[in-house]
């Protein structure tokens, strides 16, 4: 059984889907260098300095709406209180032990507030709440 989602102090969680694509883009996009320097991402690749189209994004959006529902891998977006994507958390199993999930997360930069209280409460929502042995939150 998966998650429906989490709510914490100023933030909620539900899955990530193309419904979230202009809000997910603008989000991001608005917080490339915060993102890349966040713990987990500079060596994953994204997101890429450059950008992406807003239809490159729905292609993303799709892929991991589709892991989710294929239970793959498992993308939240992470909401304010007034419902404005403010970042994302990736929960994927790891390939080498699929009892290990290798979780990343970002906030935007202008609620970089939010980081610590969304990797805590995402951490103890995982020992918690998923069925994962062991949880590599970066």
């Amino acid at each position: 059984m998966v998650p429906a989602g989490l709510s914490g102090d100023g933030f909620r969680l539900e899955p990530l889907g193309p419904q979230h694509n202009e809000a997910d883009h603008e989000a991001w996009t608005s917080s490339i260098e915060h993102i890349r320097a966040t713990p987990g991402f500079r060596e994953w690749g994204w997101p890429p300095p450059t950008g992406m189209t807003l239809a490159e994004n729905l292609h993303d959006l799709e892929r991991h709406a589709d892991d989710f529902e294929r239970r793959l891998g498992f993308t939240y977006t992470v909401l304010d209180d007034g419902g404005r994507v403010v970042g994302c958390v990736y929960i994927y199993p790891s390939q080498s032990d699929s009892r290990v999930a290798q979780v990343r997360s970002w906030v935007r930069a202008d609620r970089a507030e939010l980081d610590t209280p969304l990797h805590d409460a995402v951490a103890a929502w995982l020992s918690s709440q998923w069925p994962f042995g062991e949880s590599r939150y970066r």
